[in-house]
């Protein structure tokens, strides 16, 4: 790993006030005026088109540009090196191909971090068999690749990985990433279901995750039986028990048993313009557990579900676009949802149950209004804008995400129980390429006129 300075604008904004923002730049009287008439406008976005409570996060902009020069996961020149460095950072990569994390699971604790996988020479960067949570704040992860996998272990012997989670995070954006072969869930936002010490709402709500956006991921192929300890565990994204201002927007969920997402008790967000294919009991799902809850009053959640799709596939069984179970009640607004059976008919109720406790599902009547920067789509033109979108690499897809995308376009696929049913791991040369800071916006991590982000596979 290799650090050089770069550009701090960013870091200085965030953090001064107005007029110290143009004295800290050295511009002049009347230069200093325009610039402060610029900051005044809003903080910046972390990224054009970022969306939700997040948007508007730093990340590691304005910090150190930290370069990953080894597909080892440590030592000199790696990922892990770079995630564990403290102060703002840009992680960059001067290699592609296959990051193997041994089992491990990457805890990302240090704040004010954006993780630049767009920046990796085709093929990208593919990390497998261990996971990552993010246990801090403000952190932007793009363009990344997960495949936690059964990586050998027996069946139920405990071993699972999340391919991401939030743990006690906040202002975290999971944005164009692609999650597959999770032993526990494809991408989760968690932490304390009751903060040790809190006695109100509000202390169990900072305890957990808050103002979080997934978007535009591939979360696909959670194995069903394969080492999680309770057996079955086909999962596609758990909201945990306080979870607050949460925006699921523009994913692909693919060949997951349940939890497409799932939102436990408590949780407030929305999931907006997502593309559910080949669930298999459950899609969409909200559920308060009275065993988790005991000698605390019960929440209601609230879940905001417009203009998604599900298309049922082969493992689909008999279920509906929304299911409530255990024992919480909810607020609810439905808009705009499309649902088909395996020909196409629309025969896929509403909502459901499977739990006879009274509880009770309050239909909103007003729209709530959209989190920042969502522009929301039809539901019939959802499945095309995800196919093209979606994922860590849509412009130049590895042949994993290649096969998912294509069998979710054809209706076919199914859940599978590990990565060796679909060829397993990924077996990429490695590549090399440097990072030149001219070619991008290292605010943004865009790439500027003229450049690409990585480059074609052969």
């Amino acid at each position: 790993m290799q650090s050089t300075p770069t550009h701090s604008r960013g870091f200085i904004r965030r953090f001064l006030p107005l007029a110290a923002f143009a004295l800290a730049l050295g511009l002049s009287a009347g230069a200093s005026t325009q610039a402060v008439r610029a900051a005044e406008a809003g903080p910046a976005l972390a990224f054009p088109g970022a969306q939700g409570w997040a948007a508007h996060t730093p990340g590691g902009r304005g910090g150190a540009i930290l370069r990953v020069t080894t597909l080892d996961a440590e030592g000199p020149g790696s990922f892990l090196e770079a995630v564990r460095t403290p102060g703002p950072r840009t992680i960059v990569f001067e290699v592609g191909g296959v990051i193997d994390l041994d089992l491990k699971t990457v805890r990302i604790t240090e704040p004010f971090l954006t993780i630049a996988g767009q920046t990796a020479p085709a093929p990208g960067v593919t990390f497998i068999r261990g996971g990552f949570d993010i246990a801090t704040h403000d952190v932007i992860v793009r363009h990344i690749r997960i495949r936690p996998g059964d990586a050998g272990q027996p069946k139920r012997s405990g071993v699972d990985f999340d391919a991401i989670s939030t743990v006690r995070a906040h202002d975290v954006i999971v944005d164009h990433c692609s999650l597959t072969w999770g032993t526990d869930e494809g991408l989760s936002a968690s932490g304390t279901r009751f903060a040790v010490g809190g006695r109100t709402v509000e202390d169990f709500r900072a305890g957990t995750s808050r103002r979080i956006t997934f978007s535009n991921n591939l979360i696909a192929e959670g194995l069903a039986y394969a080492s999680h300890g309770k057996g079955e565990h086909s999962k596609g994204t758990l909201v945990h028990d306080h979870v607050q201002d949460i925006l699921i927007v523009g994913n692909l969920y693919a060949h997951n048993y349940e939890r497409n997402p799932l939102f436990k008790g408590g949780v407030s967000g929305q999931v907006l313009n997502n593309l559910i294919y080949n669930p298999g009991a459950r899609a969409a799902h909200y559920n308060l557990i009275a065993e988790e809850w005991i000698g605390h009053a019960y929440e209601t959640g609230r879940m905001i579900l417009r203009g998604n799709v599900l298309r049922a596939g082969q493992d689909t069984k008999k279920l509906a676009f929304f299911m409530i179970g255990g024992s919480g009640d909810v607020d609810l607004y439905l808009d705009d949802n499309l649902t088909v059976d395996v020909i196409g008919q629309t025969s896929i109720p509403e909502i459901g149950r499977y739990t006879t406790a009274p509880v009770k599902v309050n239909r909103l009547r007003t729209p709530p209004a959209l989190p920042f920067g969502v522009k929301l789509l039809p539901s019939a033109q959802v499945q095309d804008a995800i196919i093209a979108a979606a994922g860590a690499t849509p412009w130049n897809r590895d042949p994993i995400d290649r096969r998912i995308v294509a069998d979710v376009i054809e209706g076919r696929g199914e859940i599978i129980d590990s990565q060796e049913e679909v060829g397993g791991y990924p077996q990429y040369a490695p590549t090399r390429k440097p990072f030149v800071e001219a070619e991008w916006n290292l605010d943004t991590m865009e790439p500027l006129a003229g450049y690409q982000r990585g480059e074609p596979l052969r």
